[in-house]
């Protein structure tokens, strides 16, 4: 048996921008980029299409975006920006570290996240210190942007199973969302949303062994 834990919103509390297209501006320009100046309208377009359940990295609908306005960036360029972008203080949610080091105790744990921008899980993970305030390392960090598929699509779930080495029956997938980590359950692995156990009440059902 092995759980996974979605990130934002299960582990932690993250501020996000309200206004994400000036966010991404202000990162640009701090790096020389011109910002055209209709770039909101720029922004909130599509300009390209992903086939259904597809991960759309942000740092390339950044670069499309600029370049549809005869604006063109290094791709290392735009993944920064989009990266300070959205990189912004979080909050351990109440039983997330006890949960973590509880399930390490079962079996092999990992992150299992939806998220457009390259390197953002990562960098959140180290500011929230999870893995050594639980005393332990995740075996696996899937992100859609890594896999490029997003929850619910059964292959995010599958993407996770293999990356701890277990068959897709024998995974726990703890969230937040129904409709997201909800699909671990539509997909042939197990599902425990927050609404029905919080992060406290499953830590100690671990620890008793009275979850797997």
């Amino acid at each position: 048996m092995a759980l996974s834990f979605d990130l934002f919103g299960t582990l932690v509390r993250a501020d996000r921008p309200s206004e994400p297209w000036d966010a991404v501006a202000a990162a640009l320009s701090a790096r020389s980029v011109r910002v055209p100046d209709d770039w909101e309208a720029a922004y909130r377009s599509a300009h390209r299409e992903y086939d259904r359940g597809r991960e759309a990295p942000l740092d390339e609908h950044v670069r499309l975006a600029l370049a549809s306005r005869g604006v063109e960036v290094a791709a290392e360029t735009a993944t920064a920006a989009v990266l300070d972008a959205f990189d912004s203080p979080v909050t351990v949610r109440d039983g997330a570290t006890e949960a973590v080091a509880a399930a390490a105790q079962r079996g092999p744990v990992a992150v299992c996240s939806n998220c457009s921008v390259p390197g953002l899980v990562e960098r959140t993970l180290a500011r929230a210190d999870i893995e050594r305030r639980s005393g332990r390392s995740f075996d696996a960090v899937v992100t859609s942007v890594g896999c490029g598929w997003r929850k619910p699509h059964p292959n995010s779930f599958e993407s996770t199973a293999d990356a701890v080495g277990v068959a897709l029956a024998d995974l726990v997938h703890v969230g937040d969302d129904a409709r997201t980590d909800g699909g671990a359950g539509r997909a042939g692995a197990e599902s425990i949303l927050l609404a029905d156990r919080s992060l406290p009440t499953i830590a100690e059902q671990l620890r008793e062994g009275e979850l797997c």
